[in-house]
């Protein structure tokens, strides 16, 4: 998938998880960053070896995933 260049999945990187262009940063750790209120700037102030794009990315790679399948989620 073109638009998901920066996403990668090896095995012998972070146990296969999706990652950021093959460095040990999981697609998850980024998309928890800006679920706890973290901006796209804080997130590359942490991780300077971050592009933008490595961000807006991983976002899109969540949003894929979240609609590969229905989850059941409990009303609260």
């Amino acid at each position: 998938m073109a638009q998901l260049d920066r996403i990668t999945q090896q095995p012998e990187v972070m146990g296969g998880k999706a990652c950021i262009r093959g460095m040990r940063v999981t697609v998850g750790t980024v998309v928890g960053q800006i679920g706890a209120g973290r901006s796209v700037d804080d997130i590359l102030a942490d991780y300077p070896y971050l592009e933008r794009e490595d961000v807006m990315q991983a976002l899109r790679y969540a949003a894929w995933r979240a609609e590969e399948r229905e989850i059941q989620i409990a009303s609260a």
